[in-house]
């Protein structure tokens, strides 16, 4: 977390530093057999799954090829697509008066972000925080995905911003050691308490 140069643009991480992402808040719903869930959660849908659409892969393409491996939990899986939302289950606390503060003080907001183009569709409509943002570099999109050098520097090309003076907020620590090895400054990110003060040593926030 140590600081360089003046900041000049700060850069977020989306999931699980603006928005809660929980694959089980939506199976706490739609099954309530504890065991079985687990099962489905810890096999059939998992985040090792879903990481392949963060690269590209369209979510139809996953779901059929899931439903095909398990047949059984068919309705489990097609509800993946369709009710994906429900894994966002809310805010991360204080994110997002951080990323007002910011925006109200004129500080550029940029994201990088691991997700895929279907759920982003989804997602980006539904989020309307990240219209403080000037540019978001998504990784479906884009078929690059943190922690690979190449998305940092595809992003710092579109940002306009030396990676010196940009702050990069994540919470994956490879992520983090990813961007502090290509000499962006950096912040692993835990709760919006410890990025606040990190703001305000940077003179960033009030």
């Amino acid at each position: 977390m140590g600081q360089g140069e003046a900041v000049r643009a700060v850069v977020f991480d989306i999931g699980r530093v603006l928005v809660q992402w929980r694959i089980a808040a939506l199976y706490e719903r739609l099954i309530p057999d504890e065991a079985v869930r687990a099962h489905v959660l810890g096999e059939v849908i998992t985040e090792e799954w879903h990481a392949r659409h963060d690269t590209g892969v369209p979510l139809a393409e996953m779901i059929a090829e899931r439903v095909a491996q398990y047949p059984q939990y068919r309705a489990h899986i097609e509800a993946y697509a369709t009710h994906w939302l429900e894994t966002l289950p809310g805010l991360v606390p204080g994110s997002a008066e951080l990323v007002g503060e910011l925006a109200a003080r004129g500080v550029p907001l940029y994201a990088i972000t691991n997700f895929g183009a279907d759920t982003w569709a989804m997602f980006r409509p539904s989020f309307p925080l990240l219209d403080h943002f000037r540019d978001i570099v998504v990784s479906g999109h884009e078929r690059l995905v943190k922690p690979d050098a190449a998305i940092f520097a595809l992003a710092a090309r579109r940002f306009g911003h030396r990676p010196a003076e940009m702050l990069f907020i994540d919470d994956n620590a490879a992520n983090v050691a990813a961007a502090a090895a290509l000499g962006w400054q950096v912040h692993h990110f835990g709760a919006a308490g410890a990025l606040a003060q990190d703001l305000r040593g940077r003179r960033l926030i009030g």
